[in-house]
């Protein structure tokens, strides 16, 4: 039986998807995801859709599909194309179980959803790109989903851990240098929303270990180089400490613990830590070390060489002197080594050597060409006309 012209979707006729057929293939996880990401409850889409509640709920557990005409509505509402419903696609679906937040007990339930099911589109792309590009292979002791195999087993303790994984990627006992492209030259998938998106400013950073590791680095850390870098090496720590997540203080503790040791190892820091506090020496030691002077006070009193009462009088010290030359924080958009380019230069290098484009991966993923643009971090190729009055 032919579609009638009522149920035609305009640009998909010849690919059979009117919404009749959606309807018919309707994958109930999308919905989920396509909710998630729009931040909306089953009762804000059902409000939309005209239906109960209930029938948001069934649509999403598989107990019912929504009527074809429902389909087009569904889409305007939560800013996807029609064919974004369809099953069929690869699909990774992640919880909470599978990522580390932050700050995962501050950070409502519907904002970690939505941030999750950013993920869940980030390995998405990542698939789709990985289907034309080899990115690198993942080499982190200690994930289970290594692609490398690192010969030893992993410390559990947090600075023989971050100490192990240095001497592994060959770092050496010195500062390191464009942390977050060494992490993705190691197979790990970073990412840092765009300012606009929603999960840039209502979720702090977070990673998943679910197939291929992926570290998400939000954008309300971006003005200030030195915390984003103290931030991507927590996640590294989840990833290589942390099979599970549990959100507990300990974990988080435990990165936090893990994130010191492999910017400032012990061993080679504490020499070079003024037993009184220098200002001047410590501002210093932020800027060839990569690390913050608040950092550096805490490492201060972690090893031992000064009291909680001195640790406490230097941060208001700090504090006083927020703005001035040397202690302001300074963006991220200064270090581009520190910006994640693994997945925007994938889909370059596909485009050069396999003729993809925008266009044919927003078609594969039932995207728009937007959202694509947003999340490889590309910026619409075509002339602007102007027009002069």
């Amino acid at each position: 039986m032919r579609p009638t012209k009522q149920d035609l979707i305009p640009g998909t006729e010849a690919r059979g998807t009117s919404p009749r057929a959606i309807s018919d293939g309707f994958d109930p996880a999308r919905l989920t995801q396509a909710r998630r990401l729009a931040e909306m409850t089953k009762k804000d889409v059902a409000a939309a859709l005209g239906v109960t509640s209930a029938a948001v709920g069934q649509y999403e557990t598989g107990a019912s599909r929504p009527r074809p005409e429902l389909i087009p509505r569904l889409s305007e509402t939560l800013g996807v194309p029609n064919t974004f419903f369809l099953a069929g696609r690869p699909a990774n679906r992640l919880d909470t179980s599978m990522a580390h937040f932050r700050s995962l007990r501050s950070t409502p339930k519907s904002q970690r959803e939505r941030a999750l099911a950013f993920a869940e589109q980030v390995w998405e792309l990542t698939y789709a790109l990985e289907l034309r590009i080899q990115l690198p292979l993942v080499d982190l002791p200690g994930f289970a989903g290594g692609e490398v195999h690192p010969g030893v087993d992993m410390p559990t303790d947090p600075a023989r851990a971050a100490r192990e994984l240095r001497r592994h990627w060959g770092l050496g006992d010195g500062p390191v240098t464009h942390l977050v492209r060494r992490m993705e030259s190691h197979g790990i998938v970073s990412v840092m929303p765009p300012s606009a998106d929603p999960s840039a400013a209502s979720v702090d950073a977070f990673s998943t270990r679910a197939a291929r590791p992926l570290v998400i680095l939000t954008a309300n850390r971006a003005d200030d180089i030195y915390r984003h870098r103290f931030t991507a090496a927590h996640e590294l720590g989840h990833l290589v400490l942390h099979g599970d997540a549990t959100g507990d203080s300990r974990q988080e503790k435990e990165a936090d613990a893990f994130a010191a040791e492999f910017l400032t190892p012990r061993d080679s820091i504490l020499p070079l830590l003024p037993k009184r506090m220098d200002l001047a020496r410590l501002a210093e030691l932020s800027r060839t070390w990569g690390v913050s002077t608040h950092s550096l006070v805490y490492r201060c009193r972690e090893l031992g060489l000064i009291s909680d009462a001195t640790a406490s009088r230097t941060y208001q010290r700090l504090r006083a002197l927020t703005g001035q030359l040397g202690f302001t924080p300074e963006s991220v958009s200064n270090y581009p080594a520190e910006t994640p380019t693994l997945l925007r230069q994938a889909f370059e290098l596909a485009t050069e050597e396999a003729g993809l484009s925008v266009a044919r991966l927003a078609h594969e993923l039932a995207w728009t060409p937007e959202r694509v643009r947003e999340l490889l971090g590309v910026h619409e190729q075509r002339p602007v006309l102007r027009l002069v009055q």
